[in-house]
Order: structure tokens, then sequence, then C-alpha cells
């Protein structure tokens, strides 16, 4: 009978992660430009090569769970369990957790629906 281990597992190199980040980074922004628009607008909308990894970690970490969003506890966890496997990105973590990014489109704060 063999034993499922549920203990999270670091997939790469830092190193590894930031340049798979930085290639995506740049397919968005050749598609953007293809597309016509101008970069002097949307920039500053896109994350950095960090936030892009933890993104991508915090991602793994949701589907390893089932592919259910995070409520606002669980986000705060996961990001600080990435700045504690990865502390180079632990600036990254903190600037997501802020409140200082929520004018971009794809800022992950977990935000309570006033419904």
């Amino acid at each position: 009978m063999a034993i499922y281990d549920q203990t999270p597992r670091r997939r790469a190199s830092l190193e590894l992660l930031r340049a798979e980040a930085a290639d995506e980074l740049s397919v968005l922004v050749t598609e953007r430009l293809r597309a016509g628009e101008d970069p002097w607008d949307f920039m500053e909308e896109l994350p950095s090569v960090d936030e892009l990894v933890v993104f991508m970690l915090r991602a793994e970490n949701i589907a390893a769970n089932g592919g259910s969003r995070p409520n606002a506890s669980r986000h705060y966890r996961v990001l600080r369990q990435i700045a504690l496997d990865y502390p180079p990105l632990t600036r990254a973590v903190w600037q997501l957790l802020g409140e200082a990014n929520t004018h971009r489109r794809w800022d992950a704060t977990v935000r309570a629906d006033a419904g």
C-alpha cells in the first residue's frame, strides 16, 4: 500500500521560476504590443517577475487543494509560506498582501463580496 505524502514540495529553483516568469511576461508584453496597445498605458499594470513567480506558486497551491479559491486567511498563509520557502520573494509577497496594488486588474487581494 502506497502512502500519499501531502507535504508541499518546492517545484524548482528560484532562478528557474524567475526565468519561466520572465518568459511569460515577455509573451504578455508582445501580445499587447501586437494588439496595438501603447506600452505607456499597460506596463504599470503588469506584475513584476517576482510577483508572477508568487502567483505561479500560489496557483500550484490552489490546484493542489482541489482548485478551490482561498479565503483571506488561507490566502495570507499561502503567501506567507511562499515567502518562507523562497526568502528572496518576501518583498513581492508583502507587496501583494498590502492594499497598495488593488488598482491592478490581476491583483490577488482576496476581497469579501458586499452581497
